[in-house]
């Protein structure tokens, strides 16, 4: 029996300028640029076999088949990285998370990165982090920025070629601590896919984006210069926006759970009493609250007693993903 096999393990992101609507959404061009920071300490670990003897794609996720859409999902991606890579076998993919998926803590995007880098490699081709960032967005739109880690910016462009991640700091660079409030661990009932295509229905989406280059900028700015204030007060600006355009859709998105704003409540009294922590949320319940290291202690002290917090999640800013 021919086969080729490959793991490969990475890391979700959590964007502090953030990616919602799509210039073109069969590709997953994004509206607009996004910044994000690599979540070390939360990993997707996918398996790729090409396999001669198959005669379909199957694919298990933490250890169960999963239902018709994530598999066409996969598959779909399968097809692209065969086109890609001259690959011809279909493929036994098996993919297992450290932490909730589709819970708003980019499951999507570590496992789209980890499935396209593991398909590359079990393909025997090797690809440069731009091209397997932008094959990465075909799967998830997020996931390109999974690709590396650190700190990265996803560039939004009028076609494919030139929609790709780049780093803009490594790791090393500034370490900040993500602990992620969980409120509710199950799947939420509309995917980001679904929210990316209904964005432009909002009256707000067009002033979002229009302002989306000034507030990366503002963002990278303060990411170069280790300036915690402004980026606090970015950040949350623009996840604040994104979900203003959420709730003012067609059909209208709210995913906030009544703890999702105790606990952003919360993070602002901090904030306030001086500590150095800012809250972003993503499509889901769960509040990213991003701090320093000194401060990790009482922040996570102050989310404990935060009623319908169910549990805590620790993260720091990530290495790229690894692959054998």
């Amino acid at each position: 029996m021919e086969t080729h096999t490959a793991q490969a393990s990475a890391h979700p992101n959590i964007a502090f300028i953030k990616y919602w609507g799509n210039r073109n959404d069969a590709l997953r061009i994004p509206a607009n640029d996004s910044l994000s920071m690599t979540l070390g300490g939360l990993t997707t670990t996918t398996n790729v076999t090409f396999d001669a003897e198959l005669a379909s794609d199957e694919f298990l996720l933490d250890g169960k088949e999963p239902g018709a859409a994530a598999r066409e999902r996969v598959a779909a991606h399968l097809d692209l990285m065969r086109l890609e890579t001259g690959e011809t076998r279909f493929a036994r993919v098996e993919s297992m998370n450290s932490f909730p998926a589709g819970a708003g803590i980019a499951s999507s995007a570590s496992a789209f990165a980890a499935l396209t880098i593991a398909a590359a490699s079990a393909a025997d081709v090797q690809f440069d982090p731009r091209t397997l960032s932008r094959l990465a967005r075909r799967g998830s739109g997020s996931a390109a920025r999974s690709i590396l880690g650190g700190y990265v910016q996803l560039h939004a462009a009028d076609e494919d070629e030139f929609s790709y991640a780049e780093s803009i700091a490594p790791r090393e660079h500034w370490r900040l601590i993500d602990l992620i409030a969980v409120v509710d661990r199950t799947h939420k009932q509309t995917g980001s896919t679904r929210g990316h295509q209904t964005a432009s229905s909002s009256p707000l989406q067009t002033a979002r984006v229009a302002d989306a280059g000034r507030r990366l900028e503002a963002c990278r700015t303060a990411i170069t210069a280790r300036d915690f204030a402004h980026l606090a007060h970015v950040a949350e600006q623009d996840s604040n926006m994104m979900h203003a355009v959420m709730l003012t859709s067609s059909p209208p998105l709210l995913y906030w759970a009544p703890a999702s704003l105790s606990v952003m409540r919360r993070v602002n009294e901090l904030r306030q009493d001086g500590l150095d922590v800012f809250y972003s949320v993503d499509a889901g319940p769960n509040v990213h609250c991003l701090c320093t290291p000194d401060a990790a202690r009482e922040v996570l002290s102050a989310l404990g007693q935060v009623p319908g917090v169910a549990e805590i999640l620790h993260a720091e800013t990530g290495a790229p993903p690894t692959c054998t």
